[in-house]
């Protein structure tokens, strides 16, 4: 049987790191990926650049997560996003700061970060192992090591290499790093779920977060599939009037609803469809209010009066947009502009800045950026990751029901909670080999 201080059970980012930084301070530590390489999730995000995190405060880090915000605190302030711009320069990877202060490796190449942390890994020690986390043992309230099986051939190693076979590795400490269900393809299967289930702990429901949307009017929509609105205002709603979520910024229209970045920070918070109806409001020309964009409309009316109305709105709308428009407004399409009423005229008003679509529910988590759900917060410690259910089992990434907003907010609360679970799991491994000094 093989044996570890630290087993790492994950080879995405919370698990590259923190099994980097578990071995940098000398533990002996196992990472095991039951992909054939570590980082694949990784190595897709933000569409293989890799937002990194976001060049801003602590505070308002927090304050776009919309999961486990206060839960994050403790870590998030012992690692910050500018602790974590730090790490990836001193790994080699230059970093650049782009609209939203959302951070990139300046190659755009995710595989660049990712580089970075297997080299990182490897400089420590850490014994990456291509096997299959089945179980984590436990007795008497206190971990005792892992199952594994071996899913793909091989072991690389600071220091090891060979073929496995798999079987029991005994350690007193693991983190579980399994990530969450969403992008299945890339080894995100729920397997942390089952592990810390396994233990009695309580997996809060699990859905999809930044993800696209499906409307009620999904042919209208498909009527303009492929358009990207730039630089307009998304509202969210329920039964209240107050907006649920609102922002300015990017929105795509697709064959069944909605995407893009307003459409997947807007995802984070449709938490219940059970007996509650959620619409977008979007407002095509935020920098407007209605009686500026009525003068607007007058001009191009005067400008195209003797056009057909149909014919009169390339000015003001995107080509695939205006016979959706037309249709709403109840215009008749070949309507001289000359013709049209106020009251027409302000009811396409009205269209420009008020654009309903009701949602009828969200994509399927498979298709999701993130999971929201995991491991219940609350038989977490906020300052260390470690359960409180079982003595040395730790919690770092997406297996906790935490998430946030599209802008580099997710994948700090990886590099936070990876460095509290790596720290907290140290802290314990010390205390422990200083007391075995003293006997």
């Amino acid at each position: 049987m093989d044996s570890c201080d630290i087993a790492v059970v994950g080879g995405g980012a919370a698990g590259m790191l923190a099994a980097a930084m578990a071995a940098e301070s000398g533990a002996r530590v196992v990472l095991l990926e039951r992909n054939d390489t570590c980082g694949k999730k990784l190595r897709i995000t933000g569409k293989g650049r890799c937002n990194i995190t976001n060049d801003c405060t602590v505070s308002e880090a927090l304050e776009s997560i919309t999961t486990g915000g206060r839960f994050l605190q403790s870590a998030m302030n012992a690692f910050s996003p500018r602790d974590a711009m730090k790490l990836f320069e001193s790994l080699s990877v230059p970093l650049k700061t782009e609209r939203g202060f959302r951070v990139f490796p300046k190659s755009d190449n995710a595989g660049d970060v990712v580089g970075a942390l297997q080299g990182y890994m490897k400089r420590t020690g850490v014994t990456v192992r291509h096997e299959r986390a089945r179980r984590v043992t436990a007795a008497d309230g206190v971990v005792t090591g892992v199952t594994t099986s071996v899913t793909t051939s091989g072991t690389t190693s600071g220091t090891t290499s060979g073929t496995t076979g798999g079987g029991d590795i005994k350690c007193g400490k693991v983190i579980l790093a399994t990530g969450g269900a969403s992008y299945p393809g890339t080894g995100s299967t729920g397997d942390g779920y089952e592990m810390a289930n396994a233990l009695g702990h309580r997996i809060t429901p699990l859905r999809g977060s930044l993800v696209q949307l499906e409307v009620s009017e999904p042919d209208t929509c498909g009527k303009m599939k492929g358009l990207t609105l730039k630089n307009v205002r998304l509202s969210l709603h329920s039964e209240d009037k107050k907006p649920l979520f609102e922002d300015l910024g990017e929105l795509l229209f697709t064959h069944f609803g909605l995407s893009g970045p307003l459409a997947l920070s807007a995802s984070a918070h449709m938490r219940d469809f059970s007996g509650k109806g959620y619409h977008i409001i979007i407002d095509m020309k935020p920098g407007l209010d209605e009686k500026k964009l009525d003068l607007r409309v007058l001009r191009d009316f005067e400008k195209y009066a003797n056009r057909s109305f149909a014919n009169a709105l390339g000015d003001l709308l995107s080509k695939s947009m205006i016979p959706v428009i037309v249709e709403k407004s109840g215009i008749p399409a070949s309507a001289k502009v000359h013709s049209i009423t106020r009251e027409q005229r302000l009811r396409l008003i009205g269209l420009i800045k008020s654009l309903r679509f009701d949602i009828t529910g969200l994509r399927p988590v498979e298709e999701a950026i993130i999971t929201s759900g995991g491991v219940d917060l609350r038989e977490i410690n906020p300052k260390t990751m470690e359960s409180k259910l079982v003595k040395g089992l730790y919690f770092a990434g997406e297996v906790i029901d935490a998430d946030a907003y599209t802008g580099g907010f997710n994948l700090q609360i990886a590099w936070s909670t990876a460095y509290a679970a790596a720290h907290g799991a140290l802290q314990e491994t010390h205390s422990r080999a200083a007391a075995g000094d003293t006997l």
